[in-house]
């Protein structure tokens, strides 16, 4: 393989100041991540403790192997709204028995777990990344169920929750719950659609209705342990499988059940996993602050790439997208990265034939995003342009090998879409602080806007209000420039996070392991296909 040379001075001007930049957004991302890692706030964390409990970062450390990692998912969820940042719910992957698993646990110091609109948007992509990937589903359960005022935005859509976990449970993922508090109305459903089933002694209380819904209901008077106490499902009704004495007991007890899925990875395995050559500490300062300022994502993947080796395809054409062949922790990948942020027609073709070319050697797919969008013009569109980017769309659209996005730059327009954007299902999908993404940049669509309310005006016959145009301009600027930041992707669950750029090659490392519990296909590859075109 060839080896990556870098030419990246650490010592320059423009790194620092690249660096310093970086480290701002990263200082602020932290800030934001803090607040969800805060819960609900010290008043409620103490009384949650002041009952003997742990919080749900406590339980998931206790659950995971020693020293294993945990891949939190979505940490920004809700980021913006009214709602609590996290959305009063941890999801990640961690591994429990040497057995890659999706974590999903309620916060009980937010509102007691309840689940809001945001809960349920992040715990409907955990749900997706389990199924995709293979991924036994284990639910740490406590939940007062629907946060009421919103149960408009809540029930008709929440029902996927449960439906989730049959076909989970269905393709022959395992799924578990246990049970630390409340699992009322519609929550109690985790349980009951759950394979496995942990339930604490005088903690755990599992009732499709309470004691005051009962009595508003049938008359009858009923005390929470007759109704739905762990004791009485244990021995009564059978909703619980395993009875344990406490939280640990409890955690111990999903850990013995994992152990006995006989779990077995369906994937290839990696090769030995070899580091780069270059600092990943550089990656501090390798992206401008300012996104029209071109950089080379090759200094990017030198120091993500296993020995930062990398066989580029077609390197002297369409060269403003660089395509070529990695391994990263010892896992092939193709990587499709922008260089120089426009798409042309050149690249179109050229990424079109290299995701046929993955998709017959059934090789996963790395998306580096930094495109201000496909190329317009006169000579463009008479060249094809829209043709050749609807070819690559296409061949995103309908490659079946995994793929991974990064958005690392700018990710505007119909080039979000070729480039593997969210509406495109890649397995996995991360932003950097430096990332921006909206249908263009702030002043090209308050240009648009201006132009077309120019030309409405001449065409009226008024005279056009250039005070009310600059107005106009910088209101719009500002919120796309607000609307097209990370935190505020994120908070929308568009991406599964925004990451530190120092632990790219780590969390991609997490998300090809999890991807390779399934087998990888490629399309076309049983046969049935045609053979690959060259463009």
């Amino acid at each position: 393989m060839t080896a990556l040379r870098s030419v990246v001075d650490p010592k320059s001007p423009e790194f620092e100041a690249n660096r310093a930049a970086m480290l701002a957004k990263l200082g602020e991302l932290e800030a934001e991540q803090a607040k969800a890692v805060a819960g609900g706030g010290e008043k409620y964390t103490e009384r949650h403790r002041g009952r003997g409990k742990l919080l749900v970062r406590e339980r998931i450390e206790l659950l995971l192997d020693e020293d294993a990692p945990f891949l939190e998912l979505s940490p920004l969820a809700g980021w913006g709204s009214d709602f609590q940042v996290g959305a009063s719910v941890v999801t990640g992957i961690g591994v429990v028995e040497g057995v890659e698993c999706m974590i999903i646990g309620n916060d009980p110091t937010v509102r007691g777990g309840a689940s809001n609109p945001w809960t349920t948007r992040k715990i409907f992509r955990a749900s997706d990344i389990a199924l995709e990937n293979r991924l036994p589903v284990i639910n740490l359960v406590e939940s007062g169920g629907a946060d009421l005022p919103t149960q408009k935005e809540i029930f008709i859509p929440g029902g996927r929750l449960f439906r989730d976990l049959t076909r989970l449970s269905a393709a022959g993922v395992p799924t578990i719950a246990l049970v630390f508090g409340n699992s009322t109305a519609g929550g109690a459903y985790v349980p009951g659609m759950s394979d496995h089933v942990v339930m604490i002694a005088e903690r755990s209380k599992v009732f499709l209705g309470g004691p005051p819904l009962v009595k508003m209901a049938t008359g009858e008077v009923a005390d929470d342990e007759s109704l739905g106490g762990a004791d009485m499902h244990a021995r009564t009704s059978g909703l619980a499988d395993y009875l344990a004495l406490d939280e640990p007991d409890a955690i111990r007890l999903g850990r013995r059940i994992v152990a006995r899925l006989n779990w077995r990875k369906h994937g290839p395995e990696p090769a030995a996993a070899v580091a780069p050559r270059y600092d990943e500490e550089d990656l501090l300062g390798v992206v401008p602050e300012g996104l029209k300022v071109p950089f080379d994502p090759r200094e990017v993947l030198a120091r993500v790439v296993d020995g930062s080796e990398f066989d580029e395809f077609k390197p002297l054409y369409g060269n403003s997208l660089v395509t070529g062949w990695a391994r990263l922790h010892g896992y092939p990948i193709g990587v499709l990265a922008n260089a120089r942020g426009v798409l042309f027609s050149e690249e179109a073709q050229k990424a079109t034939q290299f995701i046929q070319l993955a998709n017959q050697t059934r090789t996963p797919l790395l998306f580096l995003h930094n495109t201000t969008g496909y190329m317009v013009g006169q000579n463009y569109e008479q060249g094809g342009i829209i043709k050749h980017g609807a070819m690559m769309i296409n061949a995103v659209s309908n490659s079946t090998v995994p793929h991974l996005s990064l958005l690392i730059g700018a990710s505007y327009g119909a080039g979000h879409y070729g480039m593997c954007g969210r509406a495109y299902d890649p397995r996995f999908l991360f932003a950097w602080p430096s990332a921006k993404s909206a249908v263009m940049g702030p002043q090209q669509l308050a240009g648009v806007l201006s132009i077309v309310a120019r030309a409405a005006a001449e065409s009226r016959g008024q005279k056009y209000d250039e005070d009310g145009d600059a107005a106009m301009r910088a209101a719009v600027e500002g919120q796309v420039e607000a609307e097209s930041l990370p935190m505020f992707l994120s908070g929308r669950l568009y991406d599964d996070g925004v990451i530190d750029p120092r632990d790219t090659r780590t969390v991609l490392g997490l998300c090809l392991s999890a991807i390779h519990n399934n087998p990888v296909s490629g399309a076309g590859f049983d046969g049935t296909g045609f053979g690959v075109f060259r463009m």
